[in-house]
């Protein structure tokens, strides 16, 4: 396997692991479980092992996916960029969710405000998971990129257009 194929083997945990995170996040609110947001807190942990993962493997993708055809360093770049940004919300997301861990555990009293920040912060990293996430579609996935105006002809579709 490559570096372009590791990654693509973790580059898509960072994004789930918050996405179950929020939800089971949002269960133990509502249920007031701490289990149940201790769990939440190990998932976004574990969100925070995968972004480590796909940073670590995201400079050897690089070096295989710039060598092919179609392939622009823009799109790179851009894609880079925004994976730095959401990799630093990760790793600042994993850090609250140990101190939330930690006073649950301990059963301190402001531990519920601990458990609402942690999923307000998630919330607001997966909006950048989100445009990582495109960023790196688009480098690969023509059909995403914005302002693709590939005529029905090159795209392999041969139905006419409706715009006519």
């Amino acid at each position: 396997m490559n570096g372009a194929h590791w990654h693509l083997v973790v580059n898509h945990l960072p994004i789930i692991f918050p996405i179950v995170g929020v939800i089971v996040m949002i269960t133990g609110l509502i249920s007031k479980s701490e289990v149940v947001k201790r769990t939440a807190f190990m998932i976004f942990i574990l969100g925070t092992l995968a972004a480590i993962a796909a940073m670590t493997t995201g400079e050897g993708a690089e070096d295989v996916v710039e060598k092919i055809s179609g392939v622009t360093e823009d799109y790179i770049k851009s894609h880079e960029e925004t994976a730095e940004k959401f990799a630093l919300l990760s790793y600042i997301l994993g850090g609250i969710s140990l101190l939330g861990l930690w006073t649950s555990f301990k059963q301190k009293p402001f531990s519920l405000i601990v458990a609402i920040v942690t999923l307000v912060f998630a919330i607001v990293a997966l909006f950048f998971a989100k445009q990582t996430g495109t960023t790196g579609g688009e480098i690969r996935h023509t059909e995403i990129r914005s302002g693709n105006n590939i005529p029905a002809t090159e795209n392999g579709n041969s139905e006419k257009s409706n715009d006519d």
